[in-house]
Order: C-alpha cells, then sequence, then structure tokens
C-alpha cells in the first residue's frame, strides 16, 4: 500500500479549517480587548491621564505678592522691603535630605541655628513647599551654589524681597514685625479660605504679621498671590513659562506716627524704664507711642535664635513687653482733674468751697489715718488748690462723698476699665474698681476705706498709658472723645473692596461746661501756680496744663515712712505725668510712666515738655 493511500485529506482539511476559525477568532478577541482598552484610556479616562501628564511636565508656582510699605505721617518710611537671595529646598523632591544638607554644608556656610529653623519649618510645612536654609546669601556664596546647582535637584537659590526695619527698635511696639508663617496661623489661614472663601491666598508666602501694625492690618498688607505655570524637566527645573497670572501688591500704608517725635520722647526716656503716648485730641491720632526699652524686629523675621530670644526675654528691663499697650499702672494722682470733674458735674462740690486738711483724713468712726503725702498737710484749700499741690485728703473726702457707683460711672465716661479701640491688637483694659467687680471677682464686699483710695489713683485702680492719654485728650477736647488711631485709612480697601471708616467720636454730656473749664484751669495752675507740683513746665511759648502722679509699688504701713533714698529702684515709685498744649486751642495730649521714677514733677514731666515742645515748637 502506498503512502498516499493513507492519508485522509477530508480530516485534514477539516482541522486546518478549524484552527483557522480559532485562529480568527483569537485575533479578533485580541483587537476587540486592545480596542477596548484604547478607548478606555484614550475616550473615557482621557482626562485623568491628560492631568497626570501635564503633572509630569507642567507645574503651577504661586507668585507671593510685594508687602506694602509703612511710612509715617512725613514719609519717612518704617517697614521696606529689601532685595536677598535665599538657598531653599523643596523636600519632596530631594531623595535623600540629610546627604543634601551634608552637602551643602561643605559649599557655604550653615549654621546649627540655621538646621534648627529648617528642621522646624520642615515639620511645619507641606513637603511640596519651598523651605529656606540659608537667607541673606552673598555674592560669592551664589555663585558656589550656581556652579554645583546640577548637583542638587529640589534646591533653588531663590531672589525675593526681605522685610527691614531701617528704625529698629524706635517702632518695634507699634509697627511690629512679621515672621515665618507656624502651623497655627498656617491653619487658620486654611479654615479662612475654606469657609469664608478669603480672596488673598497665602500660596508661596512664607511671612505672616506677628504684632503691631503689620499683624492689626496684615489683610492690606499682604496683597493678592498670583500664578505661573511653568514647564519642567524631569528635575524640576523650569523650561519655559506657559501662563502667568501676575500677584497684586499689599497697599502702602501712612501712619499718623510722627517718627521725629518718637525719636525724640525715646531720647529723653534715657536709662529709664517705662512709656509715653501722644494724641492729638482733635482727631485722636496718635503722635508718639513709645515702650522703653525697645527691641530690634529685624531679629525676628527670619527666625531669631534662641539664645538673642532668651537674652531678651530674661532682661529685667522687659524690653519685648509692650507697656505703652499692656503696661497697667495705678494711675495715682493723674485722676485728680477728673475726680474734681466729677465732683462737680455731680454736684457734690462747689469750686469755692475749701476744706482743711490736716494732713491726714479720718472717715467717720475710724481711727485709721488715711495719710497725704505733705506730712504737715496742705490747710484750707479749694480744688483748685487741690489739684495744684495735688492735696490728698482734699480727694479723699471727695471719693467719700462721691461714693464708688458715681465715681465708677462718671470715670468710665473717659474710657478707664475698658480698651480704647485703638487699631492696633495687644491692648489691654485696664482696672476701674467697682462694687460689683469686687463681688464678682473676690468675692468680697466693698469698703468705704478702699473708695478713698481710689480716690487718688490708687489701691485696684489701674490704667494703661494708652488710657490716661485718651482721658487727657478727651477733657482738653472739652468732652470730644476721638478714638485713638495709629494708621491714616483713608483710601485703603480690605480684600472685600470695601473702603475702611472710621468710628465717630462720641460727645459726653455735660451738666455744665463751666466745670470742665474750672477743672482745666485747676490743671493749668499745676504748671503756672506758684506752688504748682510742675511749676518747672511753664515758658513763655505756650500754656500747658497737666497733672503730677506717684503711684506706690508697695504699701507702707501706718507708723512707717516712705524713704526712696533706702528704697532699692525696683521698689520706688513710679512717676506719671499728663499734660495737653496749648491750653486755649490743645494739639497734643501727653501721659508718660516711667517705672520707678520717684517724682512725677521731676521725671515724667520733663519727658512730657520735651514731646510738647518738638510738636509745638518743632525744637
Amino acid at each position: 500500500m502506498s503512502r498516499n493511500a493513507l492519508k485522509d485529506y477530508l480530516r485534514e482539511s477539516r482541522l486546518f479549517r478549524n484552527r483557522i476559525i480559532v485562529t480568527a477568532v483569537a485575533v479578533v478577541l485580541l483587537l476587540g480587548a486592545l480596542v477596548t482598552r484604547l478607548v478606555v484610556l484614550q475616550v473615557i479616562n482621557h482626562q485623568h491621564f491628560t492631568t497626570l501628564s501635564q503633572e509630569n511636565r507642567v507645574d503651577v508656582r504661586a507668585l507671593p505678592p510685594t508687602r506694602g510699605l509703612i511710612y509715617d505721617r512725613n514719609g519717612v518710611i518704617l517697614a521696606q522691603n529689601l532685595p536677598t537671595f535665599s538657598l531653599e529646598v523643596i523636600p519632596e523632591q530631594v531623595k535623600d535630605l540629610d546627604a543634601t544638607l551634608q552637602a551643602l554644608g561643605k559649599i557655604i556656610e550653615i549654621s546649627e541655628s540655621d538646621y534648627k529653623s529648617f528642621k522646624g519649618q520642615l515639620n511645619q510645612q507641606r513637603r511640596f513647599n519651598s523651605i529656606p536654609i540659608r537667607v541673606r546669601l552673598d555674592q560669592v556664596e551664589v555663585a558656589k551654589l550656581a556652579a554645583n546647582r546640577h548637583r542638587f535637584p529640589g534646591v533653588e537659590i531663590e531672589a525675593k524681597l526681605l522685610r527691614h526695619y531701617p528704625l529698629g527698635e524706635k517702632t518695634a511696639h507699634v509697627v511690629g514685625y512679621v515672621g515665618r508663617i507656624n502651623q497655627e496661623e498656617l491653619q487658620r489661614i486654611n479654615e479662612e479660605e475654606q469657609d469664608e472663601n478669603v480672596a488673598s491666598s497665602y500660596s508661596g508666602t512664607s511671612h505672616i504679621g506677628k504684632t503691631g501694625v503689620e499683624k492689626s492690618y496684615e489683610s492690606i498688607l499682604h496683597g493678592k498671590v498670583g500664578v505661573r505655570q511653568v514647564e519642567v524637566n524631569a528635575l524640576g527645573r523650569i523650561i519655559r513659562v506657559l501662563h502667568s497670572e501676575p500677584p497684586e501688591p499689599g497697599q502702602d500704608l501712612h501712619l499718623s506716627l510722627d517718627i521725629g517725635l518718637q525719636s525724640e520722647a525715646i531720647a529723653a526716656f534715657g536709662e529709664e524704664r517705662g512709656a509715653a503716648v501722644a494724641i492729638d485730641p482733635r482727631n485722636g491720632a496718635i503722635l508718639a507711642l513709645v515702650s522703653n526699652p525697645g527691641f530690634d524686629p529685624n531679629l525676628f523675621v527670619e527666625g531669631i535664635s534662641s539664645s538673642d530670644y532668651k537674652m531678651l526675654q530674661q532682661s529685667k528691663d522687659k524690653p519685648l513687653f509692650n507697656r505703652a499697650l499692656r503696661g497697667q499702672y495705678p494711675p495715682g494722682s493723674t485722676v485728680k482733674p477728673f475726680i474734681g470733674l466729677a465732683g462737680l458735674e455731680t454736684g457734690t462740690l462747689n469750686s469755692t468751697q475749701k476744706n482743711y486738711c490736716p494732713g491726714f483724713y479720718q472717715l467717720p468712726g475710724h481711727s485709721h489715718k488715711y495719710r497725704d503725702w505733705r506730712k504737715g498737710g496742705h490747710g484750707s484749700v479749694n480744688l483748685i488748690d487741690a489739684v495744684t499741690q495735688s492735696c490728698d485728703v482734699y480727694f479723699y473726702a471727695l471719693a467719700h462723698q462721691l461714693g464708688i457707683d458715681r465715681l465708677h460711672e462718671f470715670l468710665s465716661r473717659f474710657g478707664f476699665g475698658r480698651r480704647t479701640k485703638l487699631d492696633i491688637e495687644g491692648e489691654r483694659t485696664g482696672l476701674l474698681p467697682s462694687r460689683e467687680w469686687k463681688k464678682r471677682v473676690r468675692k468680697q464686699p466693698w469698703y468705704p476705706g478702699e473708695t478713698l483710695i481710689a480716690g487718688i489713683g490708687q489701691g485696684y485702680f489701674l490704667a494703661t498709658p494708652l488710657q490716661l492719654a485718651h482721658a487727657t485728650a478727651t477733657l482738653a477736647a472739652r468732652g470730644v472723645s476721638n478714638p485713638p488711631w495709629v494708621v491714616q485709612t483713608k483710601g485703603i480697601k480690605y480684600v472685600s473692596g470695601a473702603m475702611h471708616e472710621r468710628d465717630k467720636p462720641t460727645i459726653l454730656q455735660q451738666r455744665n461746661p463751666n466745670n470742665w473749664i474750672k477743672a482745666i484751669e485747676a490743671m493749668t495752675q499745676v504748671i503756672e501756680g506758684a506752688r504748682g507740683t510742675a511749676r518747672a513746665l511753664k515758658n513763655e511759648n505756650y500754656r500747658i496744663a497737666g497733672k503730677t502722679g506717684t503711684a506706690q509699688v508697695f504699701s507702707v504701713k501706718q507708723d512707717e515712712e516712705y524713704d526712696e533714698e533706702k528704697v532699692e529702684k525696683e521698689k520706688r515709685d513710679h512717676a506719671l505725668f499728663i499734660a495737653f498744649a496749648p491750653v486755649e486751642e490743645p494739639r497734643i495730649a501727653v501721659a508718660v510712666v516711667v517705672e520707678n521714677g520717684g517724682h512725677g514733677g521731676s521725671v515724667a514731666a520733663p519727658i512730657a515738655k520735651r514731646i510738647m515742645d518738638y510738636h509745638l515748637l518743632k525744637k
């Protein structure tokens, strides 16, 4: 039998056809799967993969705005932006951060404090944000880093503007300072943007106002962040700019502050600790706001070193403490003109009525003697005599007649015991004691002797230098109380676009305008009277109305006498002085507190005189 006779052509043909069919079906199924996958990738998930592709080569970067400048009333710059170079790291783009930092340290000097600051910000900032490791690079350092730039992916040399305060400590407590945004501030910003749809974002912005005007007017000074869309390579380097929306710079601010007057006031304090506030009684403008000593705000801009901060914190002079806004002192005899006015306005006394001062006062039925500062007393005195000579006994008796309730109600009209609504944050309320306050806070009844002590500005009574200046300005303006302010708001717009409006002045109710004239006349005699406690301030150029004050730091027992020479400096009395001038048409009201200065007439009053001389005579 031959080989061909054994071959089954029909079977082989059927097998071949089946294989072709199976292969065709498999090819069709595979092509179908491929087409389906292409449809999913190119059609259904087109947007998703397009976005991923764009993110691999396109980067959207924030353009931080230029912060607004701050000027004084005469155009002198108080806060500016200086160009500088900084070395910054984007942690997300760095594979080995520690090795990169060590390598950078071999090229330029990076101090231990720089490393600590970087590590602290690393824990606070998002990893895709740029974090500075060194600021204020010089030209040599920039050149070295530029030559080695290819070795450090995620490391950039950034040209930026850095906040600078050319007058340093002279404006530290008014202008304040900016610092790096911390975690708490970042969280607050994010919540505000989410809940209130705040127009200005802080993307790309590393600094924020911390104190003073910088903090209180942050939304105005900051501006609006811009956006730049760039094409980058695999190392994150920019190849070209695709689209850009420029940032909107922050608005410049002009203050009511006169930096010449501010400098003169600081010079007048010398080495003494204390505070001074000068106000224009016609409109509430703050002309000078001094807390001495101050500090250099430039130390805080890029993060103060722990050693420098510890030194400031532990200093016995407390330079970081804003005495003008937060210092609370017994006002002492500076409140006597206001209490005398309360007696006149309530009909409790007549301005010509005389009382005898034997050197002490006793409540009816009590043996305790409330002593006058003059051991032998002042003899027979009326209101003008009592203010001129600062007779304590006269005001003990007057306070007892008024009672704490009427005393509290009248003094509160001048702003004692509450914030003055200054447009800078951080102001304290002081303390104007009352029957209700003592019952609520101390769970004790009010005693008549405490009313006497309040009548001479001692005891629980506390006031800030700003409150004293504001009350003096209100008296100078004959009852027109203008809220104090630092920033000129004309033309300023908030982020919403709304113009800022300042609170309108309050007009204090007057029973008889002549009573106000009498109170001012009494203050004038403090300077011009033969027995006035500040008669050394009398001059031929302008007339001054003022009142000296001395506030006890500690109490002296009934049978003891205060001897300043035997008391250490920190326990001596505070020296106070309030004044306004010229008497006829007041243009300045001043309050000065010198901590542990001793006597208001000899220590605080000359400081106020220098301030008024500069403002009124340009001396």
